[in-house]
């Protein structure tokens, strides 16, 4: 097996195990007991954190154990992995600056796991592995079609539930003005993450070219 495929195997066994803690606490150790277990379940997969860490879990896996697949193929286009990346990114440093949390135990392993090691195991992983060539400047706004479908369906979930995912994104709370707002915000984060990717792909690319003449 390749350093690229002994590596994304080794992400791929980390997020799913980090994924399946997340999970086993959140019913049998809830941090809001109160509420039911269907519901728990609804809101564990509500969450963008938990969603993301599921594409890195499926991307990795497919890189490792099934690149001969038209799976594993379609993950290991440049622009997919790139696209990943970016997502993952915005969920660590969403959580860094807005909702890192103080947890204990096991609950403290698994934020840890999905907030913070997945998506540095996975930038580092896409910084060494990662072909860099074809990426392009409208790329970004390609990759919006995964966090534009996020907010409508939390937007759609929360007017029925009264339920929001995140604090920043809480119509009930703050109105769909703030929270639209908000919700842009972040949108646009996307967007600058992805130019910088870009942006350093681009620049990847140009230097393997020039050292390879």
């Amino acid at each position: 097996m390749s350093m690229k495929r002994g590596f994304a195997g080794l992400i791929a066994i980390i997020g799913w195990a980090v994924i399946a803690l997340e999970f086993y606490l959140t019913m049998a150790a809830p941090r809001e007991p109160s509420v039911p277990a269907n519901d728990r379940i609804i809101r564990f997969f509500s969450y963008f954190t938990i969603l993301t860490n599921i594409v890195v879990a499926v991307t990795t896996t497919a890189i490792a154990f099934f690149p001969s697949t038209k799976i594993g193929r379609f993950f290991s286009r440049p622009g997919v992995q790139t696209a990943v990346a970016v997502y993952i990114t915005i969920v660590g440093l969403v959580y860094s600056l807005l909702l890192r949390a103080s947890l204990t135990g096991l609950w403290a392993v698994a934020d840890h796991g999905v907030h913070d090691v997945v998506p540095i195991a996975y930038v580092v992983f896409w910084f060494i592995c990662t072909p860099k060539s074809g990426l392009g400047w409208k790329d970004p706004i390609k990759w919006l079609s995964y966090p534009l479908a996020y907010v409508a369906y939390s937007l759609v979930h929360g007017a029925f539930t009264g339920w929001y995912p995140y604090w920043f994104v809480d119509i009930s709370k703050l109105g769909y003005a703030v929270g639209l707002r908000n919700a842009a915000g972040v949108i646009l984060g996307f967007v600058v993450v992805g130019l910088i990717f870009v942006a350093v792909g681009r620049a990847f690319s140009r230097t393997a070219k020039a050292l390879s003449n």
